[in-house]
């Protein structure tokens, strides 16, 4: 499993009308996640040429987190078959290791010229499984 991560500091602009991180929030962590890791290992060639589209998500929230606090956002690919890719994603806080958001999500692999679902090449599957 290669997990890719990041740490961010919880953002005022999180936080929602009972004081924590805004539960679409989280949802927007993990799509923007996926999408650093997919232009940072993906040749250029496959980043100009193909996209990714959500089919579906499922988020579990934990824990609440607050405005400060530091989180760790970590993202893999467990599955990458035909057009079809799962992507899991844990968001936990270092400090104490309490998990805030499991999470998956559906991806579909799609050509940019076509809008086309697209068959996920050899190398795409190797480099992110």
């Amino acid at each position: 499993m290669m997990i890719f991560s990041e740490k961010l500091v919880v953002p005022s602009s999180a936080i929602d009308e009972n004081g924590h991180v805004n539960n679409i929030t989280y949802l927007q962590w993990c799509i923007d996640l996926a999408e650093k890791h997919w232009f940072a290992k993906a040749p250029k060639e496959y980043t100009e040429n193909y996209f990714w589209v959500v089919l579906n998500h499922f988020i579990e929230y934990k824990n609440p987190s607050f405005e400060g606090e530091e989180l760790l956002l970590e993202t893999w690919v467990t599955s990458a078959e035909g057009v079809k890719s799962e992507r899991n994603y844990k968001i936990s806080r270092p400090s104490d290791g309490k998990v805030m958001v499991n999470a998956k999500t559906l991806w579909c692999y799609v050509e940019f010229e076509s809008q086309k679902p697209s068959r996920i090449p050899t190398e795409i599957q190797e480099l992110f499984l």
